[in-house]
């Protein structure tokens, strides 16, 4: 279980990290989103293949609460407002993967975001 979360931590990380956003208020929130998941996966051991798209959405719903959109697309025509990207599926897994919220299309699996540019 513990390898798990750190791969869930890993992940979104990674793809905070290549956002920009990984500064230590961000970090903390990752931290407190694993630890809830800890006890949610101790619970419910089957929801195993779910943890890292769930850490994910956890850290995107609280960030968007306290500064705004995360991750932001970087895919589309930058003529077009800033929007953000959403996991996939739904229920956090398995393969977690980031879709942008106004085309649908995919643009990363969790944690393989890659830079602005």
């Amino acid at each position: 279980m513990t390898d798990l979360l750190l791969r869930a931590r890993a992940a979104v990380l990674h793809d905070l990290t290549v956002a920009g956003a990984a500064d230590a208020a961000a970090v903390s929130v990752l931290e407190d989103a694993v630890a809830q998941r800890r006890w949610w996966l101790e619970q419910w051991a089957d929801g195993a293949p779910y943890i890292a798209g769930l850490v994910a959405q956890d850290v995107q719903d609280t960030l968007f609460d306290a500064r705004g959109r995360w991750p932001v697309c970087a895919q589309c025509d930058l003529d077009e407002p800033a929007h953000s990207l959403h996991i996939e599926p739904d229920i956090g897994g398995p393969d977690p993967h980031w879709v942008c919220s106004e085309t649908g299309l995919v643009v990363a699996a969790l944690g393989r975001l890659a830079p602005p540019g």
